[in-house]
């Protein structure tokens, strides 16, 4: 898990590419909250959205998912966790007046810079 890419995966570069084309500007690899250890790929300070781009695997797309055969039970488990920690991350930030976007990595970049530009203009 360690040489799993924590920032600036291929997914994420190609939405930032196509929002920094349209002149919008962000934070990258920012807790938007100070002092909750979650840190969204994409923020925008000023607007309050937090954009995060999701890996299909780890954070078990609906329509990409996969589960490991060998050590199922722990991998369960750790999946699990994440998808809980995401909703957890996303209704603490909506309390605290932020509006998450949830990107998966399969999305097509220009439609999920459609979505940013709408919440952040």
């Amino acid at each position: 898990m360690q040489r799993q890419a924590r920032r600036d995966t291929a997914a994420e570069l190609a939405i930032r590419r196509e929002v920094w084309r349209r002149g919008l500007r962000y934070r990258v690899d920012v807790a938007p909250i100070p002092g909750l250890r979650r840190r969204a790929d994409l923020v925008f300070t000023k607007a309050r959205v937090a954009v995060y781009v999701d890996g299909c695997f780890w954070h078990r797309c609906p329509v990409h998912a996969t589960a490991p055969k060998a050590n199922s039970e722990w991998w369960r488990e750790k999946l699990d966790a994440n998808v809980r920690r995401d909703r957890d991350t996303d209704q603490r930030l909506g309390d605290a007046g932020w509006t998450v976007i949830r990107i998966w990595e399969h999305e097509d970049p220009v439609a999920a810079a459609d979505r940013i530009e709408a919440a952040v203009r």
